[in-house]
């Protein structure tokens, strides 16, 4: 699998560490109560198909990339820097 990471370009998967599914950036309010913690902490959805994933270029530029691509076919749908959204 090739990722295309925005700062350095495409490469090889070995490049990256795959940190898990995107829903830890969609982190709850400190505030959100006991249930939305448990759901963020202990839930995870195991997709069959499109997924947004984290991915650290630790190969390369130390970039947090979101990597959005289908798990079946391996397909790499698009890329963006992390910071991006939370700039």
């Amino acid at each position: 699998m090739r990722i295309t990471c925005p700062i350095c370009g495409e490469r090889d998967r070995r490049e990256f560490y795959y940190k898990g599914h995107a829903v830890s950036l969609d982190r709850p309010a400190p505030d959100a109560g006991e249930e939305a913690w448990d759901n963020y902490v202990y839930l995870r959805e195991n997709p069959a198909g499109v997924t947004r994933d984290l991915w650290y270029h630790e190969g390369g530029c130390g970039a947090w990339i979101e990597v959005t691509r289908n798990t079946v076919t391996h397909e790499v749908i698009s890329t963006r820097l992390v910071s991006e959204e939370t700039a």
